[in-house]
């Protein structure tokens, strides 16, 4: 599953053959969580508060990068990076 993101300590990963609702996945120290690109929320999983309200904010700031890669990944095109919260 390639990275699109990471950003402290935090891996954001996205499945090409994925299924809806427009989501990607969190890793965070052994957690895990599956989170919908248009509301943030967290659809199945958990992570710790902190790291979760971080991933929630990144989400909203790149909106719209996530529902392209979205696209991309549905039709097995390459996926693009997208810049972590801490700005790599």
């Amino acid at each position: 599953m390639p990275i699109i993101s990471y950003f402290f300590g935090i891996y954001i990963r996205r499945y090409h053959a994925d299924h809806p609702p427009a989501h990607f996945h969190a890793e965070y120290q052994g957690f895990e969580a599956f989170v919908a690109i248009e509301t943030g929320e967290i659809l199945e999983g958990q992570l710790p508060a902190k790291a979760a309200r971080i991933v929630q904010e990144w989400a909203t700031e790149h909106k719209s990068e996530l529902l392209e890669n979205w696209a991309k990944a549905r039709n097995l095109e390459p996926l693009q990076r997208i810049p972590g919260a801490d700005n790599d």
